[in-house]
Protein backbone atom coordinates (compact mmCIF):
# COMPACT_ATOMS: atom_id res chain seq x y z
CA UNK A 1 0.00 0.00 0.00
CA UNK A 2 1.13 3.45 -0.44
CA UNK A 3 1.19 5.41 2.53
CA UNK A 4 -1.76 4.76 5.02
CA UNK A 5 -4.16 3.39 2.06
CA UNK A 6 -5.45 -0.31 2.00
CA UNK A 7 -6.96 -2.12 -0.41
CA UNK A 8 -10.04 -3.74 0.67
CA UNK A 9 -13.43 -5.39 -0.53
CA UNK A 10 -16.20 -2.83 -0.78
CA UNK A 11 -19.02 -2.43 1.65
CA UNK A 12 -22.44 -0.98 1.05
CA UNK A 13 -21.03 2.26 2.44
CA UNK A 14 -18.95 2.38 -0.18
CA UNK A 15 -21.29 2.44 -3.14
CA UNK A 16 -22.25 6.30 -3.94
CA UNK A 17 -18.15 6.90 -4.63
CA UNK A 18 -17.74 3.67 -6.58
CA UNK A 19 -21.02 5.00 -8.98
CA UNK A 20 -19.40 8.34 -9.04
CA UNK A 21 -16.26 7.16 -10.50
CA UNK A 22 -17.70 4.24 -12.57
CA UNK A 23 -20.19 7.18 -13.98
CA UNK A 24 -17.94 9.86 -14.37
CA UNK A 25 -14.36 8.19 -15.08
CA UNK A 26 -12.54 11.41 -16.02
CA UNK A 27 -13.84 13.91 -14.05
CA UNK A 28 -13.96 14.16 -10.01
CA UNK A 29 -17.75 13.74 -8.69
CA UNK A 30 -18.16 14.75 -4.71
CA UNK A 31 -20.05 10.66 -4.16
CA UNK A 32 -22.43 12.90 -1.89
CA UNK A 33 -24.12 14.45 -4.61
CA UNK A 34 -24.58 10.70 -6.51
CA UNK A 35 -27.86 8.85 -6.59
CA UNK A 36 -27.29 5.15 -6.26
CA UNK A 37 -30.61 3.33 -7.86
CA UNK A 38 -32.25 0.23 -6.85
CA UNK A 39 -30.15 -1.48 -9.81
CA UNK A 40 -26.91 -0.32 -8.36
CA UNK A 41 -27.87 -1.63 -4.82
CA UNK A 42 -29.06 -4.77 -6.38
CA UNK A 43 -26.00 -5.57 -8.37
CA UNK A 44 -23.58 -4.69 -5.63
CA UNK A 45 -25.72 -7.39 -3.19
CA UNK A 46 -25.67 -9.48 -5.85
CA UNK A 47 -21.28 -9.01 -6.17
CA UNK A 48 -20.92 -9.40 -1.99
CA UNK A 49 -22.95 -12.27 -2.13
CA UNK A 50 -20.82 -14.17 -4.99
CA UNK A 51 -17.24 -15.90 -3.73
CA UNK A 52 -16.51 -15.60 -7.21
CA UNK A 53 -16.39 -11.99 -7.04
CA UNK A 54 -15.20 -9.39 -5.40
CA UNK A 55 -15.46 -5.60 -5.49
CA UNK A 56 -12.33 -3.76 -4.34
CA UNK A 57 -11.13 -0.42 -3.50
CA UNK A 58 -8.66 1.67 -2.35
CA UNK A 59 -9.20 3.36 0.57
CA UNK A 60 -7.25 6.14 1.77
CA UNK A 61 -7.20 5.33 5.28
CA UNK A 62 -9.95 7.92 6.23
CA UNK A 63 -12.69 6.14 4.21
CA UNK A 64 -12.67 8.20 0.66
CA UNK A 65 -12.31 5.69 -2.04
CA UNK A 66 -10.07 6.41 -4.20
CA UNK A 67 -10.44 3.69 -6.94
CA UNK A 68 -12.13 0.45 -7.38
CA UNK A 69 -12.12 -2.96 -9.27
CA UNK A 70 -14.16 -5.74 -9.85
CA UNK A 71 -12.44 -9.42 -9.59
CA UNK A 72 -14.30 -12.03 -11.02
CA UNK A 73 -13.20 -15.90 -10.95
CA UNK A 74 -13.93 -17.94 -13.39
CA UNK A 75 -13.56 -21.73 -13.19
CA UNK A 76 -13.22 -23.53 -17.15
CA UNK A 77 -11.92 -26.26 -18.86
CA UNK A 78 -9.40 -24.15 -20.83
CA UNK A 79 -6.18 -23.92 -19.35
CA UNK A 80 -6.79 -27.45 -18.56
CA UNK A 81 -9.18 -26.68 -16.30
CA UNK A 82 -7.26 -23.84 -14.46
CA UNK A 83 -9.25 -20.78 -12.87
CA UNK A 84 -8.78 -17.54 -14.49
CA UNK A 85 -9.28 -14.27 -12.97
CA UNK A 86 -11.19 -11.35 -14.61
CA UNK A 87 -10.68 -7.66 -13.85
CA UNK A 88 -13.36 -4.96 -14.65
CA UNK A 89 -14.03 -1.75 -13.78
CA UNK A 90 -10.71 -0.29 -13.10
CA UNK A 91 -11.08 3.26 -12.11
CA UNK A 92 -8.80 5.54 -10.15
CA UNK A 93 -9.73 9.19 -8.86
CA UNK A 94 -9.21 11.73 -12.18
CA UNK A 95 -7.05 13.29 -9.50
CA UNK A 96 -4.88 10.42 -8.23
CA UNK A 97 -3.65 9.51 -11.53
CA UNK A 98 -0.36 8.83 -12.74
CA UNK A 99 1.78 8.50 -9.42
CA UNK A 100 1.89 4.78 -9.47
CA UNK A 101 -1.84 4.31 -7.25
CA UNK A 102 -2.96 2.60 -10.14
CA UNK A 103 -0.08 0.02 -10.58
CA UNK A 104 0.08 -0.54 -7.10
CA UNK A 105 -3.75 -1.30 -7.26
CA UNK A 106 -3.27 -3.89 -10.15
CA UNK A 107 -0.28 -5.26 -9.24
CA UNK A 108 -2.23 -6.29 -5.65
CA UNK A 109 -5.03 -7.98 -7.72
CA UNK A 110 -3.07 -9.51 -9.77
CA UNK A 111 -1.41 -11.18 -7.05
CA UNK A 112 -4.28 -11.90 -5.11
CA UNK A 113 -5.79 -13.83 -8.32
CA UNK A 114 -2.16 -15.44 -8.09
CA UNK A 115 -2.67 -16.57 -4.08
CA UNK A 116 -6.17 -17.98 -5.03
CA UNK A 117 -4.75 -20.37 -7.95
CA UNK A 118 -5.72 -18.60 -10.65
CA UNK A 119 -2.76 -18.90 -13.78
CA UNK A 120 -4.13 -15.85 -16.50
CA UNK A 121 -5.57 -12.72 -15.20
CA UNK A 122 -7.49 -10.97 -18.49
CA UNK A 123 -9.26 -8.32 -18.36
CA UNK A 124 -11.37 -5.73 -21.04
CA UNK A 125 -10.47 -2.20 -22.17
CA UNK A 126 -12.65 0.03 -24.24
CA UNK A 127 -10.73 1.01 -27.64
CA UNK A 128 -10.62 4.72 -27.82
CA UNK A 129 -8.36 4.37 -24.39
CA UNK A 130 -5.54 4.09 -25.73
CA UNK A 131 -3.67 5.81 -22.53
CA UNK A 132 -5.20 2.81 -20.02
CA UNK A 133 -3.86 0.15 -22.80
CA UNK A 134 -0.36 1.41 -22.59
CA UNK A 135 -0.79 1.54 -18.61
CA UNK A 136 -2.18 -1.99 -18.96
CA UNK A 137 0.99 -3.12 -21.36
CA UNK A 138 3.44 -1.94 -18.91
CA UNK A 139 1.88 -3.89 -16.33
CA UNK A 140 2.80 -6.75 -18.94
CA UNK A 141 -0.78 -7.89 -20.18
CA UNK A 142 -0.85 -8.10 -24.02
CA UNK A 143 -3.46 -7.53 -26.13
CA UNK A 144 -3.84 -11.01 -27.57
CA UNK A 145 -7.57 -11.27 -28.31
CA UNK A 146 -10.43 -8.80 -30.36
CA UNK A 147 -13.43 -8.73 -27.83
CA UNK A 148 -17.01 -8.73 -28.79
CA UNK A 149 -19.41 -7.60 -26.91
CA UNK A 150 -23.42 -7.80 -27.74
CA UNK A 151 -26.02 -5.83 -25.88
CA UNK A 152 -29.14 -7.51 -24.60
Amino acid sequence: MIGSMEFRVAVEEDLPAIVALLEHEDTAVDPRTVAVGAAYARAFAAVAADDRNEFVVIDDGTGTVLGCLQLTYIPGLGRQGQERALIEAVRVHPDRRGAGLGREFLTWAIDRARARGCTLVQLTSRKHRTAAHRFYAALGFEATHDGFKLPL
